[in-house]
């Protein structure tokens, strides 16, 4: 992976959206460690209506509708959208729509929101966190992941860890390269946007790899945790 400001921008998940969720559906990141938090995060969603904002092609969609969720979803790429919409079925409520604009809901659908790894690509959060919240029925909760700030800190270390600061990092899925561009901001700055929107803190997590995770893929032998992603639960409460 390397940083530069002369790489070109991230293409959208539509090139490579087949390559990216094959390899989703049994990596280390994906599948035995953020999808599994995740999920113990969202706890009992049984009966509850559940919103997956920038849903990929679906998998946590499909896991939370596994366990009694009425769930609608989301994605920019519209080949993600497709690749969902064949996981889910025909009559699933899944749209084209961007997290960095207003989204096509009405205020208070949802009990829960979701968003699996993609607030990071988004450099305005006072907006969408702004939606988020709209969408949210009063008192409802709102399960975030993202990338660790200190990610940025590590593998960049001369850069300026405490500014809002867009970056690229390159890829190889089969025989091409591919540039996601990510947005960094620091772990107060992540926790003030969501107070400033209004959400209260309710967790904040760095959890281990799951239980079943299979030994080759351990990046410690004992299973221990490792610096990667950032996880949120939230609540918008009411009044």
């Amino acid at each position: 992976m390397s940083d530069s400001a002369n790489t070109p921008a991230a293409p959208g998940y539509d090139d490579f959206a087949a390559a990216y969720s094959a390899r989703n559906e049994k990596s280390l990141f994906n599948a035995y460690y953020e999808r599994p938090e995740m999920l113990r995060l969202a706890g009992d969603v049984a009966g509850l209506e559940v919103l997956d904002a920038g849903c990929g092609s679906g998998p946590l969609a499909e896991a939370l509708r596994a366990r009694g969720a009425a769930v609608s979803a989301f994605d920019l790429s519209p080949v993600m959208v497709e690749l969902a919409r064949e996981r889910l079925g025909g009559d699933a409520d899944v749209r084209v729509a961007d997290l960095g604009a207003p989204l096509p809901y009405a205020d208070d659908s949802f009990d829960l929101v979701v968003v699996s790894l993609a607030l990071h690509y988004v450099e305005d959060w006072d907006s969408a966190l702004a939606e988020l919240r709209r969408v949210l029925r009063p008192d409802g909760r709102l399960t975030v992941s993202i990338i660790h700030p200190m990610i940025y800190a590590i593998v960049y270390p001369e850069a300026d860890y405490f500014a809002l600061t867009r970056y690229s990092e390159d890829y190889d899925y089969g025989d091409r390269t591919v540039w996601m561009t990510y947005w960094h901001r620091p772990l107060g700055e992540v926790v003030s946007a969501f107070l400033r929107a209004g959400f209260q803190v309710r967790a904040m997590t760095e959890p281990p790899p799951a239980a079943d995770t299979p030994p080759e893929l351990l990046p410690q032998p004992d299973g221990r945790p490792f610096i990667c992603f950032l996880f949120l639960e939230l609540e918008a409460p009411a009044g």
